[in-house]
């Protein structure tokens, strides 16, 4: 049987919020400081600093603990896209095209420990179809930015720039690369490279 993924209910009132945000905050200090092998409620509910019968109230699992951690920082990636790529900031497209490289390194070494964490459990928790959908959402919309600065076959550019970028930047985390500046560099040279932009200036 497969383990529950979700939340029993969603918490309204801002001290419930509070709650499940102590919750998600003490499973990730416990990924990230002691591994998965010492993750499981009683201890998540004990470093939340809650009763075990308030953890079990929201979540029915370790395993729903941790695929909303896992939901929490995609949302996160995808709203930093979004905030990169929007049109009316005044920025021109080199500028956006630099911070949405700078969000896609932040995802992944602003905290490098719980970002692989959390790769690893998206191989174990039964989250297909989200992972496909947040996949899907974030080609849309960085092949949308690059449709309107002009690029050609926006939508196999998407693809091959996000496989690129992805790829380069799990590298340098499996590295254990903390240098983002230098990072940011180095992704830069590859995206402008790909696009033909020329070697510009990196911040």
């Amino acid at each position: 049987m497969t383990a529950p993924l979700h939340p029993r209910k969603t918490p309204r009132q801002a001290r419930a919020r509070a709650t499940v945000t102590a919750i998600l905050e003490a499973a990730a200090r416990i990924l990230v400081a002691e591994g998965l092998e010492r993750l499981t409620t009683n201890r998540v509910a004990e470093v939340a600093g809650v009763s075990i019968g308030t953890l079990y109230q929201y979540f029915p699992t370790k395993e729903a603990i941790l695929a909303e951690i896992l939901r929490d920082k995609r949302q996160q990636l995808l709203e930093d896209i979004r905030a990169a790529t929007a049109e009316g900031t005044g920025e021109g497209f080199e500028a956006r095209l630099s911070r949405l490289v700078e969000a896609a390194i932040a995802h992944q070494l602003g905290q490098p420990t719980l970002a692989r964490s959390l790769e690893y459990l998206d191989s174990l928790l039964p989250l297909e179809a989200e992972t496909q959908a947040l996949k899907a959402a974030i080609l849309e919309r960085v092949a949308g930015f690059l449709a309107r600065g002009g690029v050609a076959r926006p939508d196999e550019s998407a693809r091959d720039l996000v496989a690129a970028l992805r790829g380069m930047i799990d590298a340098a985390g499996l590295a254990g690369e903390t240098d983002r500046a230098a990072l940011f560099r180095r992704a830069m040279r590859l995206v402008r490279g790909y696009l033909d932009l020329g070697e510009g200036v990196s911040p």
